[in-house]
């Protein structure tokens, strides 16, 4: 349990699998002490993409450690859950130290992907080892122009159909994005003129984009699918009954859920898995959830007769379900809608507020909140830690006042270790 590199105490990990089978002598432990330590308030904090424990619990070290001394007199617990995620290494995390890699990175030219993201690749799709290669080579050499990125989209492809599709989806018509069924130069090029464009943004100039500048953000996206896909099965088969769990162990512990990126789709859908009658979890918070923001909707807007797969979950929490959002998320303001769109959909985008070119059909909650759920409420940052944060139903906050830093591609997706978001989360589970 105790961890002397954590900011906390107590503290426990929760380890799962990709198939949400949870590591039992750690379970075990949870389950014995957190009532003989007089926890009243349990915090169970999702990571979204990192490619190890280590860099999840500095997450979570760094996120917990103004927690005690903002609420002194809560009978805390902490709990931090591992899963089997990814991410690229050139992707920004505001205030965490750059890798070994990444520093290199700016000294001197390197491959397209490094060997921490190429064995990141290689953990999250086993046995692809030589259509990896290929896709490395390929990105170096950028070769045959339109031929080269249809080998090598069709390369990307093998990646995804590996093994079969995993997980469940945010809507049941959100199937495989088509960026991985359609054509892939189209997808390469889009992506490019994504990408150059948060590059205008930031004061550079460019000209036509070259679309094997797209081509690693295809690679990127099938990486981010399988994540998605997996999150959900973990919070689902794994999180879910052990949180049911917990409730015979230590029916007076008050469980608060915390999830970031694909952290947070996978604590929302760990609702779908707590056994009937469970009535421990208090709140649950989603730091920039990287979702479908009609996960919980009864009805969808452009097809009524759908429903969202969370659709009513947040009854299942005894308090409210906090999303917050901000606008400065790259990753989800403009890649998410780009690699969500179905099949049919043929309208191109160029600008950096992608979700805005394609509408509201492909947005992520990250980006604008819990959609298509009557009686959300709606707040800025001052008003939900002034005092306004309702005590049940969806709320969803913009917090885009603290979650702005960061560069491309993914902007400030994982600026999110804020004590302000800190505290959202004790207001969220009424925690003094």
């Amino acid at each position: 349990m105790a961890d002397p590199g954590m900011s906390v105490t107590p503290y426990w990990e929760l380890t799962f699998d990709a198939d949400g089978d949870v590591a039992g002598p750690a379970r075990d432990r949870l389950l014995a002490q957190v009532t003989d330590r007089g926890v009243r308030d349990l915090i169970v904090f999702a990571h979204g993409w990192n490619s190890d424990r280590s860099s999840a619990t500095a997450l979570y070290r760094r996120f917990f450690a103004p927690v005690p001394k903002l609420a002194p007199k809560a009978r805390l617990g902490y709990v931090g859950v591992v899963w089997p995620s990814m991410r690229f290494s050139d992707e920004p995390i505001p205030d965490f130290p750059r890798s070994v890699a990444a520093v290199e990175a700016a000294a001197e030219p390197r491959p397209a992907l490094d060997k921490d993201t190429r064995r990141a690749l290689l953990e999250t799709f086993p046995g692809r080892t030589t259509v990896l290669d290929q896709l490395a080579r390929m990105l170096d050499d950028r070769p045959d122009g339109v031929r080269g990125l249809a080998e090598f989209g069709r390369l990307v492809r093998l990646l995804l159909d590996a093994d079969g599709p995993q997980g469940v989806a945010d809507t049941d018509e959100d199937g495989e994005p088509a960026v991985f069924a359609g054509d892939p130069v189209a997808a390469c090029e889009e992506f490019a003129g994504a990408l150059a464009a948060l590059d205008a943004s930031g004061g550079a100039a460019f000209g036509v984009p070259n679309p094997w500048e797209g081509a690693k953000e295809l690679l990127r996206q099938a990486a981010y699918y399988r994540m998605k896909r997996r999150a959900g099965t973990v919070g689902e088969r794994g999180l879910g009954p052990v949180l049911g769990r917990l409730a015979k162990a230590a029916p007076g512990v008050r469980v608060h859920l915390v999830g970031h990126s694909f952290g947070g789709r996978l604590v929302a859908f760990a609702l779908r898995g707590l056994p009937a009658g469970v009535e421990t979890v208090k709140s649950v918070t989603l730091l920039q959830g990287a979702f479908s923001h009609y996960a919980f909707a009864a009805r969808l807007p452009h097809a009524p007769d759908r429903s969202g797969a969370l659709k009513d979950r947040q009854r299942r929490v005894d308090g409210p379900l906090v999303c917050c959002y901000s606008r400065h998320d790259a990753a989800l303001g403009t890649f998410y809608p780009l690699a969500s769109r179905l099949a049919g959909d043929d309208r191109s985008c160029a600008g950096h507020e992608i979700a805005a070119v394609l509408g509201p059909r492909w947005g992520a909650l990250g980006h604008d909140g819990v959609q298509a759920v009557p009686g959300t409420a709606r707040l800025d940052l001052a008003a939900a830690l002034g005092g306004s944060l309702p005590a049940s139903g969806c709320v969803n906050v913009d917090a885009a006042a603290v979650v702005r830093r960061g560069g491309a591609p993914s902007g400030a997706h994982s600026d999110i270790v804020h004590p302000e978001l800190a505290r959202v989360v004790l207001a969220a589970g009424r925690i003094a």
